[in-house]
């Protein structure tokens, strides 16, 4: 293999450095990234030391000298989601904070330095014995770590606390009872460049390593395990041993001032026990040139952790060996018949007379036994891989370099890699699903590494995206970068949080209500989480889910789309949709900021009338804090349903002339429609005019047939009831009458004494009467369907009936507290 790297050409000379855009490239390529939830390492470098469910003391934004117990719900870089304990499963009173700018502090911080604990305002009928309160609340609860709220560390992201200087320990490859002090030269994303101590002014002997690898340690490791610090043997005839223990001595003078906190190795893999002996037989991989499966033997055991495997060669002359050290989850190891049993070839031993190999007849060759099945963990299946799919890899020829990588075949829990950009081509590369050495697309750019292109290198080009205006259905465009690095962002909308574009994880909470857009079976099937990462990237892969995952493909990315009248808040990305044998694509907002990533989420949610908890940066663990669960189909629509041709509030820009208002209903019936451009027909001088949800479009023929019947029948009641004279309001009126004791069996309230005209009520007045009564669930529908003050005088029994398809109970609850409304009009204001 060395002999083969060594001849191949550097395809990378004289190549002419162009700025890539995976955007462009998965489009040419036709291709899918591997999804974000897949690179387990990535997803631990991100958090931040806050994790959902501590609980912290923080300053009330009412009175700056109180405070109060918060629970933190998602974070995000240095930003925490936080909610005061009181508020419940009430997510409204949710808040975002700094914690670089924020008044925080840990648990038991305001009893120490004599400060105030007071419930909020907006709780604080909720919590009579506020004593009693936080002794329920703090039992057994976490708390912020202090060290992340105060101090130097504040607000600063572990990872980021394994500065360049900062020193570590590495065990060696070629003896794990030994290691040595290593420097940090650079940290990206928590991929370190280290220089052995001894080395400053030579990087020949660099090492790049993820910081959760399990042979990476804390300084003073080795010697609370009861290992020698010893340079490596590659490096140990540089220096003289009176100069290694110099050095090591000054090591141990500057300990303080280099460490890194010991918290930070927390989440590394723990090495269990391994059950192999000297002489056994296995099928593994050299790490160092993972290109073909080939056997090997377990030269030296050297504790129930570690072992030691050599490459087989049988060449009478070989020189050197390719042997490594190993643990019970190390990857790349196999038993015996595991490449035939895969289907994989297996390379012979070097040296090997022939070239078909035998396990059986070799072991008889060697008088060796092969590793017993009990000695390899099991593999894990579940890891979201698939062919064909894009990803960022570290070459293992030059681990300097991080290139654009397809995954070219699976086998179990191993991936066959396809390197492309490399100086140096080389073969496709095998590599376990839980490798360090593989990062998401996007990776590279958001840690601002530089990413090995392909060879012919795709320019980051502005891109024209044609869309259709939904009422006009005239041909404009709008010009999209596709790439971020040329993203002109504005101080207040920076999405850079410790030099990262960072967005929370974006979780599926499956057992919440899909609607009618999004196939229950299929929302099923998708990953648990995705990200976190890059806002915009995390948010594309979201919705392409979404699109993937709906009945009709081209409906969702119809309502998903921008409104090309609507003011532009986040960053244009374009979406593709396929449905019975065509495609469509269009022009979606995503939001760049993280602060932003919950509402966006929730508001989508909404577009697509699901559950507003369906997706977003929370958890649903038990219950959906919008009880979705016991809601009827019927009963959900009224909540989170559009219900666009029923509309009966004030349309947009209302005249204060309630008479005008009655006369053109039909104004705000109009139906608005969404077309795509065909991906086959995109030259602007043409455009496929085929509302997607036709027979020519996404097949939805019937659906849209039915809106529009509904809209005909509804506008045709609506010319009906504008023949009718308008009416003062009078209880002689037999629309207006209230039911009579015999329809409704409600208790006479107290008579109703207002302090303002209800005519002149604005939609938040009506929403604010409603949620003083017993009808409070049904402020939703006020509020989604605009209906202010004089909307409300209108409504009748039959009418809410109708538009409201309320049934008859609730109808005629309602009618009675909206009764009581114009008897005190009659009386108040009438005159």
């Amino acid at each position: 293999i060395e002999g083969f790297l060594s001849s191949l050409p550097d395809a990378g000379s004289g190549m002419e450095e162009m700025e890539f855009s995976w955007d462009e490239y998965l489009e040419d390529t036709g291709a899918t990234a591997a999804p974000h939830g897949s690179f387990k390492h990535v997803d631990t470098s991100l958090q931040n030391g806050f994790a959902p469910g501590m609980k912290l003391e923080v300053a009330v934004k009412s009175d700056q000298n109180t405070y109060w117990v918060a629970t933190i719900i998602t974070t995000c870089g240095q930003l925490l989601l936080l909610r005061y304990d009181g508020y419940g499963e009430d997510r409204k009173a949710d808040f975002w904070c700094d914690i670089m700018t924020a008044d925080l502090h840990p648990i038991g911080w305001c009893e120490q330095n004599k400060k105030i604990l007071k419930v909020p305002e907006g709780i604080k009928e909720k919590i009579p014995d506020q004593e009693q309160f936080l002794q329920q609340v703090l039992k057994g609860a976490p708390s912020a770590p202090a060290n992340l709220l105060e101090g130097l560390h504040r607000g600063k992201n572990p990872l980021d606390l394994i500065a360049p200087g900062s020193r570590l320990e590495l065990q060696n490859f070629q003896d794990s009872l030994e290691a040595w002090v290593v420097n940090v030269v650079e940290n990206v994303g928590g991929r370190l460049q280290l220089r052995y101590e001894g080395l400053e002014d030579s990087d020949k002997f660099d090492r790049w390593i993820f910081y959760l690898d399990p042979f990476l340690h804390q300084v003073g490791w080795a010697a609370q395990q009861g290992y020698d610090l010893k340079p490596p043997l590659a490096i140990r005839s540089l220096k003289s041993e009176a100069e290694w223990q110099e050095i090591l001595q000054k090591v141990k003078e500057e300990e303080e001032e280099s460490s890194v906190p010991t918290d930070l190795f927390k989440d590394k893999p723990v090495i269990g026990v391994h059950s192999f002996s000297e002489g056994m037989k296995l099928e593994a991989v050299d790490p160092l040139a993972p290109f073909v499966i080939s056997p090997a033997t377990v030269i030296r055991v050297y504790d129930d952790k570690y072992f030691m495997i050599e490459i087989d060669d049988l060449r009478p002359e070989r020189t050197t060996s390719q042997s490594y050290i190993c643990h019970v989850n190390s990857a790349g190891i196999f038993p015996v018949q595991w490449s035939l049993k895969n289907g994989l070839h297996l390379s012979p031993p070097l040296g090997y007379p022939g070239q078909d190999f035998d396990w059986a007849d070799y072991l008889k060759q060697c008088g060796a036994e092969a590793a017993p099945q009990s000695c390899f963990p099991s593999l894990t299946s579940d890891h979201g891989f698939k062919e064909n799919m894009k990803l960022e890899a570290v070459n293992p020829v030059d681990p300097e370099e991080v290139c654009i990588a397809t995954v070219t075949k699976l086998k179990g829990s191993y991936l066959w890699l396809q390197l492309e950009g490399s100086k140096k081509p080389i073969p496709d590369c095998i590599v376990s699903v839980e490798s360090m050495n593989i990062f998401p697309v996007g990776w590279c750019e958001t840690n601002g590494y530089q990413l090995r292109p392909p060879r012919k290198a795709i320019v980051n080009k502005q891109k024209k995206i044609a869309v259709v205006q939904p009422e006009k259905q005239i041909l404009s465009s709008r010009t999209v970068h596709d790439g971020l690095k040329n993203q002109e962002l504005n101080s207040s909308d920076s999405v850079v949080i410790n030099g990262k574009y960072c967005c929370p994880k974006i979780y599926f909470n499956h057992r919440c209500f899909s609607g009618p857009y999004l196939n229950k079976g299929r929302i099923a099937e998708l990953p648990q989480s995705v990200g976190p990462g890059n806002c915009v990237l995390v948010l594309k892969e979201v919705l392409t889910l979404l699109i993937n995952a709906a009945y009709k493909p081209s409906r969702v990315l119809r309502e998903l789309q921008l409104d090309e009248e609507a003011a532009w808040h986040g960053h244009g990305e374009t979406l593709k949709a396929k449905y019975k044998g065509k495609s469509y694509r269009a022009t979606v907002e995503v939001v760049r900021t993280a602060d932003r990533v919950a509402d966006f989420c929730r508001k989508t949610c909404i577009k697509l009338e699901c559950c507003p908890n369906l997706f977003g940066p929370q958890m649903v663990l038990d219950k959906c804090s919008e009880n979705c669960s016991v809601l009827t189909k019927t009963k959900y629509t009224h909540y989170y349903g559009k219900r666009k041709n029923k509309r009966i509030g004030r349309p947009p820009g209302g005249h204060s002339n309630l008479e005008v208002a009655m006369k053109k209903p039909n104004k705000r019936r109009k139906r608005r429609k969404h077309f795509f451009v065909h991906k086959k027909k995109r030259p602007s001088t043409s455009v496929d005019n085929t509302p997607a949800g036709s027979p020519q479009g996404s097949g939805g023929e019937e659906e849209d047939d039915q809106d529009e019947s509904e809209l005909s029948h509804s506008l045709a009641q609506d010319r009906d009831k504008r023949k009718r004279k308008l009416r003062t309001f009078s209880f002689s009126d037999d629309e207006n009458k209230p039911p009579s004791p015999k329809e409704i069996k409600i208790e006479v309230a107290e008579k109703l004494q207002l302090d303002s005209n209800p005519l002149e009520w604005s939609v938040s007045d009506v929403v604010r009467f409603l949620k003083s009564t017993d009808c409070a669930p049904l402020a939703r529908i006020f509020l989604d369907q605009e209906i202010d003050g004089q909307a409300l005088l209108l409504l009748t029994l039959p009418t809410v009936q109708e538009c409201m398809d309320l049934k008859l109970g609730p109808a005629i609850k309602l009618c009675h507290h909206i009764e009581r409304v114009k008897l005190a009009f009659y009386q108040q204001f009438a005159n």
